[in-house]
């Protein structure tokens, strides 16, 4: 609260959320753009016709799916070592506990949804090419139950994680459009803002 005795002070502005750290916030755009580019490949492939633009997605698909994997192990180390920061104090419990389920799922999710996939290739009979550059080994032999087994999974997961990451987004968006609290802004790139 302003000092009536001292002339020309303006009241402080509230306090800045803290930030996410460079990594975390470098992993998690990273993150996101493989994510949004490895949901429509997956759909493409399922509805393309037989042939080499169906194989192609195939390729694509499996190659950032690995990826992502491979990221997300690096953003569970990243995490445990470099905690989030704590909750905005603007920010409501029951927002804060639902953004926290969503983002656990989200973990989980891309972690088991590569290997499902991974097992799924193996099972019908196809190696998991990562870009070209290496195979990765065979989980399991060519079995066509399992196949539809890990197929059905990892499609059903597919769905679940389509909601999350549109929720997300929506969230996201509500908090830097509508509700301008700083939230989003600790994920953002930025030279100024306190970092956790």
């Amino acid at each position: 609260m302003p000092n009536p005795a001292i002339p020309n002070q303006t009241p402080s502005a509230p306090p800045a959320p803290a930030a996410y750290g460079l990594p975390a916030r470098a992993l998690h755009w990273i993150m996101a753009l493989l994510v949004l580019a490895v949901i429509p490949a997956g759909f493409a492939m399922m509805n393309l016709p037989s042939g080499p633009a169906q194989d192609w997605f195939f390729d694509l698909h499996r190659s950032i799916g690995f990826t992502i994997l491979c990221l997300a192990v690096v953003r569970v180390v990243v995490r445990i070592l470099n905690p989030p920061p704590p909750r905005p104090a603007n920010l409501p419990f029951a927002l804060w506990l639902g953004a926290e389920i969503v983002h656990y799922a989200l973990y989980v999710l891309l972690l088991v949804m590569p290997p499902l996939g991974w097992l799924a290739s193996n099972a019908f009979g196809a190696s998991v090419s990562v870009f070209g550059l290496f195979t990765l080994p065979n989980l399991v032999g060519k079995n066509d139950a399992l196949a539809d087994m890990f197929g059905a999974w990892h499609q059903r997961l597919a769905y679940l994680i389509t909601a999350l990451v549109i929720l997300h987004i929506a969230a996201g968006l509500w908090h830097g459009i509508i509700k301008r609290d700083g939230v989003l802004s600790r994920m953002l790139p930025h030279l100024s803002r306190r970092q956790a």
